[in-house]
């Protein structure tokens, strides 16, 4: 406002050839320099004629403040705060302001010089404040008017010389040099016009008797009494004064004082008493006789005030308005009938009450703020203001505790609002800030703004399961593409950030990708089996599946699933003793002598399921003679159930069938022949007529004759001894070493069934004792369960024959001449 104050000063000295001072010279260089490194908060004063037409110019703003129109245009150049928006009007794509609406000094200030009002210009992004003050020149738009068009006056033709006669004054609402300036009244013998000016400078006129009337000459005179005012053009009005000359009046009225005071609140109701005033007059008779009338009607006088024409008293008739008028100056005038007067000054100071609540106007605020915004981030900018004055205007702004914003302030009624703490949009998405703003009165008036602010998201948070390993079933042979499991995630944050893919992670399984095992929708995160499991291949799989939300840059977390394959009853029990060939016929040896729960044999079975799927049981299917033989449910041991009677048939067979314990159960069946005999010539003779071709098991041969060959090379010396001496010996027993033998499981004590997968143990022990020869020998195997075994088949049955018709020494000996134990496992 300096600079533009100096500048139009420069100017004016250099159109009038004046020196210009150095020092102001200096000021004005140093203050533009100043304004040149910030305009924030810069302040610039127009003044502009009132009465222009809507969109004339009032000033370059984007010039004088040293902005260009593209700043103005980016930073949303706007003009805010009170009623004078409507006067102006921003013009931002030019730079200029410009009149918006008519405007009106006296309707604006009425006798306030000079007239002016303020707004603010506010550009954002960076933000910045410019105060511009509009001032309004007066322009003489007013004629002078008087009160009254015209006046009646007696006066009595005894008025001796310098009487004067009070006229009033006439009203014009402009001011300064437009205002009233001089009267003139029409040219007459008797009167001459003398004006005066009261200390509020309201200049009034009254005539003064010059020649003494003569009622006899001129009984009633007419004169003309003009107001001027200094305007360009100059402008006038006139108000007519009739002279009644009467007899003698020679005293008027005298006021006991010429200036009367009182106050009154400004929400004084209508009919409250002012004050009184008095004057009096040394005439008797009817010219003593005072009325009392306001002596001029200046604005709205006679709406506010009312007087009595008798007593002089002054009541309120209207509304008083601290903010509009603070004092009333009122003029009052006392006529006795015979037309003198006299005039007083009446002066109504109005109290201010607190009959105004503070106003808050947002200059600029920001509807959403990042929630990682710093603290000290700017939110909004507002101003406030109250009417009232003193104590009663003085405003205090406050912001709600329990939010994270607080309240700056720079400039007096000016106000930022900025964050105080860090956001979390998780926590609180949206905040309802009120602003509080209460003035000093008593009692005090407040008002309240809300502002709804709302947090915008940034992805600071990872997706996030409910547990951090999740365990899942599923039964083997599952259809591929089967629906194993569904993993869910939750992110705090919102809408893009919030949008979780689910990933699966590259491992391996058994040497093979996971992902040829098991798939993962993205989107919904519901876990597919790609191929069908084997509980017996593979027990368990675990995956590791990866949760990314879709923020920039995303964030994710891991997460565990182990999928529990569960076993299903898809195998069937299989027999491993006794072992079912088609190449020999497996006989069990039961003596005729053996006793009740003689055990027979036992059949051993395994299932490679698990759990109950695999508890075996065995049942007793078919039997030559069911009396006879039971077998044991758990154990599978086929024993005795009664004596062994010579009646008994010595070929009895045994059909047991093998289940497990599954839904739907499995099962295999074996078939096992007993031989009821105490001899083996006995046995031979019943089982001469099997028709089971010859079969030989190569590989077994193969093992055993590996096994020999071990155990011979330990003992060789004993072996090469014996082999020299016995040759004939050694020839007659090979048919035995070729015989197709049969392997008979060893189990150790206490045995019990330790894999989960199976009822059959890892280590099989066997034991086998022959002799070379002999009519009476039997093949005998391991006393466990004393169970005797034979195996039998057409050629041995004929080798048997010839070989009992040999050397006799082989009957006499009775006993085993050559032993081998085998352990195999």
């Amino acid at each position: 406002m300096f600079v533009i104050r100096a500048c139009r000063r420069i100017h004016c000295y250099k159109s009038r050839g004046l020196p210009l001072d150095r020092v102001f010279l200096w000021r004005v260089l140093f203050i533009m320099a100043a304004c040149s490194i910030s305009n924030i908060n810069a302040q610039i004063r127009y003044s502009v004629p009132e009465e222009m037409k809507k969109g004339s110019l009032i000033g370059n703003i984007a010039h004088d403040l040293g902005l260009d129109v593209q700043r103005l245009r980016s930073g949303r150049a706007r003009i805010v705060s009170g009623d004078s928006t409507e006067y102006v009007e921003l013009k931002s794509d030019k730079g200029i302001l410009v009149v918006k609406e008519r405007i009106d000094r006296e309707q604006l200030c009425a006798e306030t010089t000079p007239c002016s009002f303020t707004f603010e210009i506010i550009l954002d992004n960076p933000m910045e404040l410019h105060h511009v003050t509009v001032e309004i020149l007066d322009v003489n738009d007013h004629s002078p008017i008087f009160a009254r068009d015209e006046i009646n006056l007696e006066i009595s033709e005894s008025a001796t010389p310098g009487a004067r006669f009070l006229l009033g004054s006439a009203d014009d609402p402009d001011v300064g040099v437009n205002a009233l300036q001089n009267y003139i009244m029409s040219t007459n013998d008797n009167f001459i016009l003398k004006q005066h000016s009261r200390p509020d400078g309201v200049k009034y006129a009254e005539m003064v008797l010059q020649k003494p009337l003569d009622r006899e000459q001129h009984p009633r005179l007419s004169l003309i009494l003009t107001a001027v005012d200094g305007g360009n053009p100059q402008r006038s009005g006139n108000m007519k004064i009739e002279v009644n000359v009467l007899d003698a009046n020679d005293n008027a009225p005298v006021f006991n004082q010429s200036v009367y005071k009182a106050t009154i609140a400004e929400n004084a109701p209508k009919g409250t008493y002012i004050t009184t005033v008095n004057a009096s007059d040394a005439d008797s008779g009817m010219y003593s006789l005072i009325s009392y009338s306001f002596a001029n009607l200046k604005g709205n006088i006679n709406e506010v005030f009312e007087i009595d024409e008798k007593s002089g008293a002054i009541t309120l008739i209207g509304v008083l308005d601290f903010e509009k008028s603070k004092k009333y100056e009122i003029g009052i005038e006392a006529k006795d009938q015979g037309g003198l007067g006299n005039s007083a000054k009446v002066i109504v100071d109005l109290i201010d009450v607190n009959d105004n609540a503070p106003v808050i106007s947002v200059m600029s605020f920001s509807s959403s703020v990042s929630e990682d915004a710093h603290a000290g981030t700017t939110i909004a900018i507002f101003s406030v203001k109250d009417l009232d004055a003193g104590e009663n205007g003085h405003v205090a702004c406050t912001v709600d505790r329990n939010t994270p914003f607080k309240l700056l302030s720079s400039l007096r009624n000016y106000y930022t609002l900025v964050t105080d703490a860090a956001l979390d949009r998780e926590r609180v998405a949206e905040y309802n800030i009120t602003i509080t703003a209460t003035d000093s009165g008593s009692p005090a008036l407040s008002s309240q703004k809300t502002l709804i602010l709302k947090v915008s998201d940034v992805n600071d948070n990872p997706p996030r399961f409910q547990k951090s390993v999740y365990t899942t079933y599923v039964t083997e042979n599952n259809q591929p593409g089967l629906s194993i499991f569904t993993l869910s995630a939750q992110d705090d944050d919102w809408n893009q950030n919030a949008r979780i893919s689910y990933l699966l992670d590259e491992t391996t399984v058994g040497g093979s990708p996971v992902s040829s095992f098991i798939s993962v929708n993205a989107d919904s995160g519901v876990v597919h089996a790609l191929r069908g499991f084997d509980y017996e291949q593979m027990k368990s799989v675990r995956v590791c599946v990866k949760a990314q939300d879709g923020g920039s840059p995303p964030l994710s977390t891991n997460v565990t699933l182990d999928i529990i394959i569960q076993d299903e009853n898809d195998n069937a029990p299989q027999v491993l003793y006794p072992v079912q060939t088609g190449a020999s016929v497996v006989a069990e040896i039961v003596p005729r002598a053996a006793d009740v729960g003689y055990l027979v044999t036992k059949v051993v079975a395994v299932d490679v399921d698990s759990g109950q799927n695999a508890w075996l049981s065995y049942k007793l299917q078919k039997a030559t003679d069911r009396a006879l033989f039971e077998v044991g449910l758990q154990n599978g041991e086929i024993r005795t159930v009664r004596q062994v009677t010579d009646k008994d048939a010595v070929k009895q067979k045994l059909t047991v069938v093998v289940e497990d314990n599954g839904q739907p159960s499995r099962s295999a069946v074996v078939s096992i022949n007993v031989a009821v005999a105490d001899s083996f010539p006995e046995v031979l003779s019943e089982f001469t007529d099997f028709t089971h071709e010859k079969q030989f098991d190569e590989n077994l041969t193969i093992y055993l004759v590996l096994a020999l060959a071990a155990v011979s090379f330990l003992f060789i010396t004993c072996v090469v001894v014996i082999i020299s001496v016995k040759i004939y010996r050694w020839r007659q027993s090979r048919f035995l070493y070729q015989s197709n033998l049969p392997v008979i499981p060893y189990y150790p004590p206490h045995y019990s069934d330790t894999g989960v997968t199976g009822t059959l143990p890892h280590g099989y022990n066997y034991e086998v004792c022959m002799t070379t020869d002999s009519r009476k020998s039997d093949c005998k195997f391991s006393t466990l369960g004393g169970q005797n075994v034979l195996m039998v088949d057409p050629s041995f049955a004929e080798t048997m024959q010839r070989a009992m018709k040999e050397n006799k020494f082989l009957e006499d000996t009775g006993e085993c001449t050559e032993m081998v134990r085998s352990h195999v496992i």
